[in-house]
């Protein structure tokens, strides 16, 4: 038989309330169990009481082979009961495909953006360095009819 250290519901509407309880896997969230070692009360403040544990049956039911979910193992990492390895999921910030895509969309108009602006400013570059060339051989024409007529 399978165990589970898991959280069993209790309380009212909107007044959450938890037993740590030892049940078989099969059995359902709220329904049979094996034992209750312990509770949480989430609605406490958390330097508070809101996790009490009984350590000596809850290390008795880890040495049979029962195993704690995620939430439970966080209250026994806590008490120093067991050990929760450390997570890491570098994922977690990336946003979604659909997100990522319109992303990409977007860094893609904004390159074609560019480019097109970058070929204008060489455009209008190139057209003011051609009258650039063409002034000058105008100028040295008109130095030279002011000096003749003075």
């Amino acid at each position: 038989m399978a165990l589970k250290i898991r959280l069993a519901r209790a309380g009212s509407k909107k007044r959450p309330y938890y037993h740590v309880v030892i049940a078989d896997v099969r059995s359902p969230r709220d329904g049979r169990f094996i034992e209750q070692v312990g509770s949480w009360n989430p609605t406490l403040p958390r330097d508070g009481d809101r996790v009490k544990l009984n350590e000596e049956r809850i290390k008795h039911w880890l040495d049979n082979g029962a195993q704690p979910t995620d939430r439970v193992l966080r209250f026994l990492d806590a008490a120093g009961l067991a050990k929760r390895p450390a997570r890491n999921n570098p994922q977690k910030a990336e946003p979604g495909k659909k997100a990522q895509e319109r992303l990409a969309l977007i860094k893609q108009a904004e390159e074609e953006l560019a480019a097109k602006l970058a070929e204008e400013k060489a455009a209008v570059e190139e057209a003011a360095a051609a009258p650039a060339e063409e002034a000058p051989a105008e100028e040295p024409a008109a130095e030279n009819k002011e000096e003749t007529t003075s």
